[in-house]
């Protein structure tokens, strides 16, 4: 064990005077090119250029899936009313006076709901859209029906769903 304390110290020694004695590596004499410094303005450019495509498909795409996240904030809130006009109903045998029979601009960011043309067997609940979701209608009915009556340049309208993508899938 004596004998194996007293070569350490000495290996790392000699090694350190053989790294010492070397002459600089080439990494060190090597003399660097003007061009290996940055980019040239092509190479910059045609990143740009990417860039530039992959955010003209990207922003209209996310913009897409936003307005897509806002609409369930009308129809859950029409088929809510819905439910409720229902209950009302089977307690009176009539639509009016039903709580859910009311208009509604504060409860949502997005729509501003509405009750029509409520009678004793008959009503129209509507949800319209403002700000970023100006331009939807939603509506659903006594019988049920779910229609959508308007809807922004792009969109498809129906007369019996209730539509949550471009091109008018229900």
């Amino acid at each position: 064990m004596h004998a194996l304390s007293h070569a350490l110290p000495r290996s790392a020694a000699r090694l350190a005077v053989r790294l010492a004695s070397r002459p600089a590596t080439r990494l060190a004499n090597a003399q660097v090119s003007p061009r290996s410094g940055g980019f040239t303005l092509v190479e910059l450019m045609v990143v740009v250029a990417i860039i530039g495509i992959l955010s003209a498909v990207a922003l209209p795409a996310y913009t897409d899936y936003v307005v897509r996240g806002k609409i369930p904030d009308a129809t859950s809130r029409l088929a809510t009313l819905q439910v409720q006009m229902e209950q009302y109903f089977h307690d009176n045998r009539s639509y009016v006076g039903a709580p859910g029979c009311s208009n509604d601009s504060a409860s949502s960011r997005y729509f501003d709901y509405s009750c029509s043309s409520s009678s004793a067997s008959a009503y129209a609940l509507q949800a319209v859209g403002k700000d970023t979701m100006s331009g939807f209608t939603y509506t659903v009915n006594q019988a049920g029906t779910k229609a959508t009556s308007a809807v922004p340049t792009g969109w498809a309208t129906s007369a019996n769903c209730w539509i949550s993508k471009k091109g008018g899938v229900c």
